[in-house]
């Protein structure tokens, strides 16, 4: 088949350009002129170089595409620019939607959230779950809801689009925990926050797989949670202790991060500066939980991701 994928040179969008490369397709890639095309070398892929808002350039790319997979996205928490995160989470999609609804795309492959559901407040849901949560926790979190907004409404007017919405994404090159992991496996880690918080975790490999499961078993329109279940930051850090016999971080009590988090936070608004900890990631830490159930994917596209242990295991190979 022929395949076009937005953000293919990121974390995710490099593993399905792998897998994919290896099924014998022919792949098509939106990439800005600035990216970083590491994660892709090797890869024998065709090269579109342009924004995600660029009409022009994407109908051409979709020319004779069979298949999409829309993954580009701005993931960032903390002091953003929200506007230019608006502009490809959310116009990005508008665009991919709009050209392939012209090109007659046989069927797209949209990657949301769980985030998209809100706070569950404790609550283990499934695809049915209405968001409860009124407002937003985070530029993201807003501009992804919209985005899933979108393509229901272009799936109800007959878009094939199938969502996958995954949960903590984890893997050996993972750009968000794995360089906690690195400082961990180098006992340079002596310090974390928000042991409580329970986050979904799914192995970027099994996420591939349940992508690629979809465009040959999922009928069009449908949502699919994908996440092998969920752990609490402290017991992460236990099983890591007791595979490699590195002491757990110390915990750090809750109301001294909140007052270093608000201290940062003033930094970052003064000097334009996104801090580690800040306001909108202690909330993500201490006030909101996402709890999610996927024997949906599992059931119907027959999705069988590795344990959790697994998945920790495997990146403790990270050097």
């Amino acid at each position: 088949m022929k395949i076009f994928i937005t953000g293919a040179n990121g974390f995710t969008g490099s593993h399905l350009v792998k897998a994919l490369e290896n099924q014998g397709h022919t792949i098509k890639c939106l990439v800005r002129k600035t990216s970083d095309l590491s994660r892709l070398n090797n890869c024998k892929v065709e090269l579109i170089y342009g924004e995600i808002t660029d009409y022009e350039i994407i109908t051409k790319a979709m020319e004779g595409v069979d298949i999409v997979f829309h993954l580009a996205a701005y993931v960032e928490l903390g002091l953003v620019n929200a506007a230019e995160m608006e502009k490809v989470n959310v116009e990005g999609t508008r665009t991919i939607l709009e050209i392939a609804k012209a090109a007659s795309i046989s069927k797209i492959i949209y990657c949301s959230t769980i985030g998209i559901y809100g706070n569950s407040f404790g609550k283990v849901i499934n695809e049915t779950f209405q968001r409860q949560q009124i407002n937003f926790s985070s530029a993201y979190d807003r501009t992804k809801y919209l985005g899933q907004q979108l393509v229901n409404q272009f799936v109800k007017d007959g878009l094939p689009v199938v969502s996958i919405m995954p949960s903590g994404i984890f893997g050996i090159d993972d750009p968000h925990f794995g360089p906690v992991i690195q400082l961990f496996l180098q006992k340079k880690l002596k310090y974390w926050v928000g042991g409580d918080r329970l986050t979904g975790i799914v192995h970027v490999d099994d996420l591939v797989t349940a992508m690629i499961l979809a465009v040959e078993k999922s009928p069009p329109g449908e949502h699919y949670i994908i996440s092998a279940g969920e752990l609490k930051t402290r017991e992460m850090f236990a099983f890591l202790s007791q595979e490699t016999g590195i002491s757990i971080p110390l915990e750090l009590p809750e109301p001294i991060v909140r007052v270093i988090g608000n201290l940062l936070d003033l930094i970052g608004r003064t000097f334009a500066w996104n801090p580690p900890l800040s306001n909108e990631r202690i909330h993500y830490l201490y006030d909101r939980c996402v709890r999610v159930d996927s024997t949906k994917a599992r059931q119907q596209l027959g999705w069988q991701p590795r344990s959790i242990n697994e998945t920790l295991r495997s990146l403790l190979s990270i050097k």
